[in-house]
């Protein structure tokens, strides 16, 4: 396990050192700047922790050369690209400035950076809450679903599968009601974010399940060539979603770019090590509804990013529901073992 591990405590060493030099450099305090990049990264652990499951269960499936490719190029790709360049994009998109532009603001200009992802924070949190959504959707409506944690509502929600659309229509109807109560100059916009964010899932999903059909046969699980770039393109859009949380909350720490991009680029690496146990130990298999309560905590934090769009909602929310959904389902799993052991 240590060996999985070993990366990320380099990356921590690494990114603590470039905090300190960063404090230093602008005249700050570089032990005031290291512990910040400390909790930015316990952060985005805390709320990226079901990510590291849903990680594993895709990975799984997935060839050995495009796993090692998720856990280097898609670092990169996790790290600038999504947590930092993403959220530029969106700031470009919808406050109408160039791109490059905004790159500017957010280095020369942090208040100003900060105040545009406030004015866009609700199509920021729609867009990933609706993505989020149909991820958990996707997962418990599937009538070929034979592990039920709970019970009561997983047997009812996989029985729904027999109805056309059904994941669509309550997406649309989520996000109705979301628009409803969002102020009345947000609406247009946080719609068509909400929108692009359950056209995109079904987008990538979509060709992930149809390149999946063509690859896998019978007796093979290993996702290859087309089908595996598929998968990692998959899994780096729900990283993405993931992140968005991630990126609004580092800015409850610091307003410095260059110490939330290290942070969050040092936790996003514990996320990769942490997957990597996970497929490697096999504890997917052998914790049978550890699976169930990442995409319960998937649900649980999709719903916080909207309700956020509409009021303030502390980052310890998020990330005291995903630990705690999925501790619970870990401690159902290991007295269910117990119990088959007898």
């Amino acid at each position: 396990m240590l060996k999985n591990f070993r990366g990320s405590i380099v990356c921590v060493i690494i990114g603590l050192c470039l905090a300190f030099w960063r404090g230093e450099s602008v005249g700050a305090s570089g032990v005031a700047f290291m512990l910040t990049t400390f909790a930015i990264s316990l952060l985005e652990v805390a709320i990226s922790f079901d990510n590291a499951v849903v990680n594993a269960h895709k990975l799984e499936k997935m060839s050995k050369v495009w796993r090692r490719r998720f856990l280097t190029w898609g670092i990169f790709i996790a790290v600038f690209g999504m947590r930092f360049l993403f959220p530029v994009l969106i700031v470009a998109i919808f406050a109408h400035i160039s791109f490059v532009e905004v790159i500017k603001i957010a280095f020369a200009n942090p208040d100003e950076y900060v105040r545009h992802l406030h004015e866009t924070h609700a199509a920021i949190v729609t867009f990933g809450g609706m993505f989020l959504l149909m991820l958990f959707l996707k997962f418990f409506i599937d009538k070929n679903k034979k592990d039920h944690w709970i019970s009561p509502i997983e047997k009812p929600l996989a029985h729904l599968a027999k109805v056309k659309f059904v994941n669509e229509v309550i997406a649309l109807v989520v996000l109705g009601v979301l628009i409803y109560f969002l102020p009345e100059h947000e609406r247009k916009v946080c719609a068509l974010s909400g929108f692009v964010g359950i056209v995109l899932f079904l987008a990538i999903d979509s060709l992930s399940h149809y390149l999946e059909s063509k690859h896998v046969g019978e007796g093979a699980v290993r996702l290859t060539g087309t089908a595996g770039f598929a998968m990692f393109m998959y899994l780096e859009l729900i990283d993405a979603s993931f992140s968005l949380d991630g990126v609004l909350g580092a800015f409850a720490f610091t307003k410095d770019i260059v110490v939330i991009i290290v942070g969050l680029g040092v936790g996003a690496m514990f996320v990769r090590s942490l997957t990597l146990v996970l497929v490697d130990k096999q504890t997917l298999s052998k914790m049978r509804y550890i699976t169930n309560g990442a995409y319960w905590a998937i649900g649980a934090l999709a719903l916080v990013m909207m309700r956020s769009a509409v009021e303030e909602v502390p980052e310890a929310v998020a990330a005291t529901l995903s630990i705690g959904i999925i501790v619970v389902s870990v401690v159902h799993s290991v007295i269910l073992n117990k119990k088959a052991l007898k």
